[in-house]
């Protein structure tokens, strides 16, 4: 993966997210931060929310639809109010959100699951019109090997467990540069 973020552009996005969501409750305008030129790049991004270490939202582009910036900007309101698993958040719970941004590289498509490496790949799978993703971190956190992040990711998409094995399924990859506001879980 050729692209990277300076610890000043992570700081700037994690910024642009808490800044979004909490626009958004107030109801007041938010004065951004100036992106850099590679926050203008367009990429595919997730913001993941988390209160008392539980998932509290999570959407994302997979493609680079928009400007990185953008992106964030409107996936991390769609994480706080649009994602359809968890009720909006509220004010008083903004202070106890953790945000987490995931920073997604090109899809690409695999011939054999022996190219997955967990804990570094997130798996998208597509059948049909069914399709599901899971970002690269989930496997790690859950301690899965290979074929149970396959097999979950085959649930996610609504499809059988055991759905990867089939010829038309297909399996593509990707990485992801992953930060957020709680320094003690990233590298």
């Amino acid at each position: 993966m050729n692209f990277t973020l300076t610890d000043n552009e992570k700081s700037i996005l994690l910024q642009t997210a808490r800044l979004t969501i909490t626009s958004r409750l107030t109801g007041k305008k938010a004065d951004y931060p100036e992106p850099t030129p590679k926050l203008k790049e367009k990429c595919g991004a997730f913001v993941t929310l988390h209160k008392s270490g539980k998932l509290r939202g999570c959407i994302g582009y997979v493609e680079d639809i928009k400007p990185l910036f953008e992106t964030v900007k409107e996936v991390s309101e769609s994480s706080a109010f649009g994602d359809p698993r968890f009720p909006s958040v509220r004010p008083d719970e903004l202070d106890s959100i953790d945000i987490e941004i995931s920073v997604l590289t090109p899809l690409k498509r695999i011939k054999s699951i022996d190219e997955i490496q967990v804990g570094v790949h997130g798996i998208m799978i597509k059948q049909g019109y069914y399709s599901g993703l899971l970002l690269p971190q989930v496997a790690t956190e859950y301690g899965w090997d290979r074929e149970t992040f396959l097999a979950h990711t085959c649930s996610k998409a609504g499809l059988p467990g055991k759905c990867w094995r089939e010829s038309n399924t297909e399996i593509e990859i990707f990485s992801a540069i992953i930060f957020g506001e709680k320094k003690d879980n990233y590298e």
